[in-house]
């Protein structure tokens, strides 16, 4: 079953999901999509403590981390209990976000360093504390303790001095993004093993994890969580920042090291060495998680906008040489469909549709938020990437996500070794070589449709349709599975845009049963573009 719990929420930034709709309006705070909540116990925080202080003495890496990970592994998973203060627990949702940073009070500030740190406090629904170490040139840590000096506590009357070292929600890296005198936030850690990040010009939208168990076929979805992160002090000339986490669930733990890169695109390299505690239905390696309200495909007649979601696509990209692009839907009922494959050159959740013209909304503006795309370093085998919709009532929730789920598992207490290139992209992003979908429009013309049909409109663009004459012979190559029936089919170029245009009329044969199509433009023996691959959800 899928996202049983209530949501967690982001503070002070924006978050993977959405429980308030009027959230979304503020670019400062977003709730999460839902996950499990569970305390860390003073013992458990005095253990780790004590295995940072133990770690100060010689130089940290990945490989201390990874054996800290396997050791995890080899024992039961111990749910943490509740130490978080009852005046913190008592907040309410304003009183929550009245709690802020102080941005004087940001690591490295005070060294004028490119990058800076800043943390996020515990209350209300983020009441999961995590550890948070700083490593030093030298490569040995210390940790960071709470501060209560480090934060604006607003109107609240609270006795921080009360707490102890009760250790933070997560943190966000800041950087000149955008312009040299201004440092942005570039990513976010907080919540479960959710994170986000920016490019030049972006605002958030999409989030990723570090880790997906049984979001499909389990008997209940499980969120793992980084539990304690590493930070490495940057040179005074650096342009990436490395993060390293130790991630902990009940069926898995797992050692985890990122690289920061910002740019136009901000690149973030990843590296993961998983263990299994026990089995699992569904491992999703590399998720991510997104929100599709309406688009051109989904059209929402009450609503002024002409569009409204993080991303309008899934773009898969196979070892074969094919390259797939499914429209997002939401559906009246959980939809859950998969790409098998031998080999996996990419996959990603974008948003290709860049014009405000699309969105009409001067606050959201959707049509800055990051595609991102994740590409494996090195072999990761067959297996296939999954896509997760769900239905949503309003854009305050998350309702898509999207994995990899590799065929063969390791036993457990074996690792899994995977490493990957995610690519935070605006305007400018990863696309098939030859010709792509810029649109996908659903609904009829002038002739009605008959009971049972749907008809959609495709455009597809890029360099191997530019290339053709007006009049060129291109075919649509459409087919349909076994509950529908291809009625029509035509493609021609477009005048007014230059772009080509594919238009299919299809029966549902069985309305309580989904439909998928398949298509693609062919000139002679040539495939000039991608697969658009739509799923028709049961009516």
């Amino acid at each position: 079953m899928l996202f049983r719990d209530p949501p967690s929420s982001w503070t002070g930034s924006a978050g993977a999901g959405r429980a308030l709709a009027a959230d979304r309006r503020s670019p400062g705070v977003r709730p999460a999509l839902a996950w499990r909540r569970s305390l860390c116990t003073l013992a458990l925080l005095a253990g780790s403590t004590a295995a940072v202080a133990a770690a100060g003495k010689q130089r940290f890496d990945f490989e201390q981390l990874s054996e800290q990970a396997r050791r995890l592994a080899q024992q039961p998973h111990r749910p943490a209990g509740s130490t978080l203060p009852e005046e913190l627990k008592a907040l309410d949702y304003d009183q929550y976000r009245d709690i802020r940073f102080r941005p004087e009070r940001a690591l490295w500030r005070g060294d004028k360093l490119p990058f800076e740190v800043m943390f996020f406090h515990l209350g209300k629904l983020q009441t999961e504390p995590v550890l948070i170490n700083e490593i030093g040139a030298d490569g040995r840590t210390r940790h960071i303790p709470f501060s209560r000096a480090d934060f604006d506590y607003g109107k609240n009357r609270l006795a921080p001095e009360t707490w102890g070292d009760v250790g933070f929600a997560g943190f966000r890296v800041h950087y000149p993004l955008n312009r040299s005198e201004y440092k942005d936030e570039l990513v976010v850690f907080l919540g479960a093993s959710y994170f986000r990040a920016l490019g030049a010009g972006q605002h958030y939208g999409l989030s990723a994890r570090g880790l997906a168990i049984d979001t499909v076929g389990g008997e209940r979805e499980e969120f793992p969580r980084f539990k304690e992160f590493w930070i490495q002090r940057p040179a005074p000339d650096a342009s990436a920042l490395t993060v390293y986490a130790l991630l902990d669930s009940p069926r898995a733990t797992g050692a985890y090291q990122f690289e920061l890169k910002p740019g136009a695109q901000t690149v973030v390299d990843v590296r993961s060495r998983l263990f299994l505690r026990a089995g699992v239905a569904t491992l999703g390696v590399a998720p991510l998680t997104s929100m599709f309200m309406f688009g051109e495909n989904q059209p929402d007649a009450g609503d002024f906008r002409p569009e409204v979601h993080d991303s309008d696509g899934l773009m898969v990209a196979t070892g074969g040489g094919e390259w797939i692009w499914r429209p997002l839907v939401r559906p009246n009922r959980p939809l859950a469909t998969s790409f098998a494959m031998r080999e996996l050159r990419g996959f990603g959740l974008m948003q290709r549709d860049r014009a405000f013209s699309s969105y009409e909304d001067t606050e959201a503006r959707y049509e800055q938020r990051p595609s991102t795309w994740i590409e494996p370093r090195g072999s990761w085998g067959p297996g296939r990437v999954e896509l997760v919709q769900l239905p949503a009532p309003d854009e305050g929730h998350d309702n898509v996500v999207a994995y990899w789920v590799p065929e063969k598992l390791p036993a457990p207490g074996q690792p899994l070794e995977l490493a990957y290139q995610m690519r935070w992209q605006g305007s400018e992003q990863q696309r098939p070589p030859g010709g792509w979908v810029s649109q996908t429009r659903t609904g009829r013309g002038f002739a009605a449709l008959a009971p049972g049909e749907r008809q959609f409109i495709v455009d597809f663009t890029g360099p191997s349709l530019a290339k053709l004459g007006p009049d060129a012979p291109v075919k649509a190559v459409v087919t349909a599975g076994p509950n529908g029936r291809i009625v029509e089919r035509n493609a021609y170029r477009n005048a007014a845009t230059g772009a080509w245009r594919m238009a299919v009329r299809v029966q549902q044969l069985q309305g309580a049963q989904p439909l998928e199509l398949r298509a693609y433009l062919q000139h002679g023996n040539d495939i000039l573009t991608e697969t658009w691959s739509n799923i028709i959800p049961p009516q």
